[in-house]
């Protein structure tokens, strides 16, 4: 997976990159902002989102190459779903700037597929989820196994 990893990182910043610049080279012409400090501190705001749609988007990667999702229990999953509809619920309801619904927006569509590559690959049960946690009890993946020793 550390392969998959390294290609969907590539793969985002090919994207990102030219996006973030282009971006911020369009504000600095079409904008109005008080200073330089506020363009390049909003263009540092929107790479901060940029970078967390990055965070997220290898895993999706990882599950469509290996056709399968990692095991992730029930209760895990309700979490981050509950997490989810709150974030939504407070973007819209509490006056912020759009760069931050936008990445609630981002956040939705992240766990939307990865809910669909749930149903369409399944689960495999032997694979460690990003908590290290397997549903089959067997030998620990060797980052999981690497943390359980140091724990001891």
């Amino acid at each position: 997976t550390a392969t998959y990893d390294q290609q969907a990182t590539k793969y985002v910043a090919w994207v990102l990159l030219p996006l973030m610049a282009g971006t911020s080279l369009y504000t600095v012409v079409h904008s109005q902002h008080k200073s330089w400090y506020s363009w390049v501190l909003t263009s540092l705001v929107s790479a901060v989102y940029s970078f967390g749609f990055a965070q997220q988007a290898p895993q999706l990667f990882i599950n469509y190459k290996l056709k399968s999702t990692a095991h992730m229990p029930w209760r895990t999953l309700c979490y981050k779903a509950l997490n989810t509809f709150i974030d939504d619920l407070f973007a819209f309801i509490i006056k912020m700037p759009t760069m931050h619904r936008l990445s609630c927006l981002r956040d939705d569509v992240i766990f939307v597929i990865y809910i669909y590559q749930r149903y369409a690959y399944g689960v495999d049960s032997k694979r460690a989820n990003e908590y290290g946690q397997c549903e089959e009890d067997g030998p620990l993946p060797e980052p999981a196994r690497l943390l359980a020793s140091s724990d001891s």
